[in-house]
């Protein structure tokens, strides 16, 4: 996660000159800001997350953690799960596991009541959890209508299946997708178009408690070691048998590079009708895998020119969103990564290839100097263009001592989408975005059904916030919950076009995506001014395809994948 090249100190002086003599105009920031509101402990969510942060630097104790956002119950009203680590005591022998050791470590699951505060129902629901969690993935596995939650770990996973009750089973043993090593994120896709939602489980790297000393040999100065001490592993890729269980299928379906995977998203980048996947590694080259058509998977992140930054450098890539940005029907790539590094934004070039548009795009001049972990694209001002939010925080607790213009807590960065480019509106958009934070996971979903995203942001060793999107606009939207039937029952992997008179958007429906995190299975859509929605076209995991005319603005819209003869409407 950390690196500091003096290969290009040039180069990187400019761009952090530039970055402070430029940055975000008056103007813009006055024309259009957003406004958030932190509102966690009015809703009652009162969660710290526990690190264990120890002298001898555990490299653990820098990742955590991951949150989700969803509907657990089918009432609609979007609640919370919460991951939480464990105490990370010097173990008494190599391999040994940390363990939750009391309640201060659950994991915690918050129910929304219809008054819009929570209540915790972690112990009713049965998910207190084991291990130094990680990451969560949400998952309607078995297509029974109620959504599974995969939680990731050091040690080992947990796959809980919602029976539909207000309770969870753990049914790991049985599935056989406890893992093994140091999972990170995970998705939930259907990787053959069989119907039924495979797993893919990303893991760090090779690691174990080895007192390893990193940094600088002097009081104070001992820092988190560098991802290069360590190997890459491969990830666990699980194959739905449709009867419970899973069967470990990476190597056979070409899903096996070793990496140090930290974050995953999901699109169809070429359009071929097939889903895609990329994996953000960190501190060595990315990952993009294509769909073959045939259930198996080639990485081709070097030929589609996302394996590296625009200067052939790789980078701690960490959070990762894939959507299409611009408006022209090919999704486009995010990926965060660590300060004097810039964000990579790549550019879909519509022949399986991307171009590094973090330059020209406004990207590097806005994030040169930050570190960041959770990303999402989101429309939060309901304009018709998706905009970004990041989680920002560095992981080196020590990063300030040897580089002073650097900071170990940083705010939130909110990038408002002209159109043209990205301006930086974070200064203007409410108190949140000037509270340092070690801001890590981030869900985005619609907390309060009104037509505006919201998100929820873990924190390292700190409390949950919940940033409620306050942003004055009379701009309309539309929230579109896809059913299928055919396909996955939360048809994860459809692709949605929606036309007004004002021009086209696309989107595609992943639980996926950001850092250790799991946001709403909706698909939200700004419409601008222009309420009308002339048409919406799905294409379903199936390959059914569905066309709806003339559909109202500003509501929520529940679509049922129809049998073929039915997909016109």
């Amino acid at each position: 996660m950390r690196v500091f090249s003096g290969a290009f100190l040039f180069v990187l002086l400019m761009e952090v000159v530039a970055a402070q003599q430029s940055g975000s105009t008056p103007d813009s920031q006055k024309a259009f800001p957003g406004k958030f509101v932190e509102i966690a402990s009015a809703s009652g969510i009162r969660f710290n997350y526990l690190s264990s942060h120890t002298p001898k630097h555990y490299l653990p104790e820098t990742m955590g953690a991951g949150v989700a956002l969803f509907d657990y119950d089918n009432d609609g009203r979007l609640d919370i799960f919460l991951v939480n680590g464990a105490p990370l005591q010097d173990p008494t022998s190599k391999g040994s596991i940390p363990q939750k050791s009391g309640p201060n470590y659950w994991n915690r699951l918050y129910h929304q009541k219809p008054d819009g505060t929570f209540e915790d129902v972690t112990e009713k629901a049965g998910l207190q959890g084991v291990g130094y969690g990680m990451g969560v993935a949400v998952g309607d596995y078995d297509n029974d209508g109620y959504e599974d939650l995969y939680v990731t770990a050091y040690g080992g996973n947990k796959l809980y299946h919602n029976n539909g009750d207000g309770t969870f089973t753990d049914v790991t043993e049985k599935a056989g997708v406890a893992g093994s090593g140091w999972s990170t994120s995970a998705a939930w896709v259907d990787l053959d178009d069989d119907g039924l939602l495979d797993l893919v489980v990303l893991r760090y790297l090779q690691w174990d408690f080895d007192d390893i000393w990193c940094g600088e040999h002097k009081e104070g100065y001992r820092a988190y070691c560098h991802p290069d001490v360590f190997q890459p592993i491969s990830p666990q890729v699980y194959h739905n048998d449709g009867n419970g269980h899973f069967a470990e299928v990476s190597q056979k379906i070409g899903l096996s590079k070793p990496g140090k995977g930290l974050g995953i998203a999901l699109a169809d980048y070429d359009r071929d009708g097939h889903i895609d996947l990329f994996v953000a590694n960190d501190s060595m080259v990315e990952f993009l895998y294509h769909n073959r058509g045939d259930g198996t998977f080639e990485e081709v992140g070097l030929l589609s020119e996302v394996a590296v930054d625009g200067d052939g450098r790789t980078y701690a890539g960490m959070g990762v969103d894939f959507a299409d940005y611009n408006n022209d029907g090919f999704p486009d790539l995010i990926i965060t990564d660590l300060a004097n590094q810039r964000y990579a934004l790549y550019l879909n070039s519509h022949d399986s290839t991307f171009s590094y548009a973090s330059f020209i795009s406004g990207v590097a001049r806005a994030t040169m100097t930050h570190s960041g972990w959770g990303v999402r694209f989101l429309d939060y001002d309901n304009d018709g263009w998706k905009d970004l939010l990041i989680a920002q925080g560095h992981d080196l607790d020590t990063v300030e001592l040897s580089y002073p213009n650097l900071h170990y807590r940083e705010p939130m960065l909110l990038l408002r989408n002209t159109g043209k480019e990205f301006v930086d509106v974070s200064a203007a958009s409410g108190a949140v975005f000037s509270q340092p934070w070690l801001s890590r996971g981030m869900a985005i979903g619609d907390i309060d059904n009104d037509g505006r995203l919201d998100a929820v942001v873990t924190t390292n060793d700190g409390p949950v916030h919940i940033l409620h999107n306050e942003t004055p606009t009379q701009n309309h939207w539309l929230l579109v919950k896809l059913v299928g039937h055919k396909s996955n029952r939360d048809a994860i992997g459809a692709e949605v076009k929606l036309v007004t008179a004002k021009g086209q958007q696309f989107a595609t429906v992943s639980t996926a995506g950001s850092y250790l995190s799991s946001s709403d299975k909706r698909v939200h859509f700004g419409l601008g001014s222009e309420p009308p929605v002339q048409s919406i076209e799905i294409r379903w995991p199936s390959g059914i395809q569905q066309t709806l005319k003339n559909v109202h603005a500003d509501q929520f819209l529940t679509v049922d994948e129809p049998l073929p003869a039915a997909a016109q409407k």
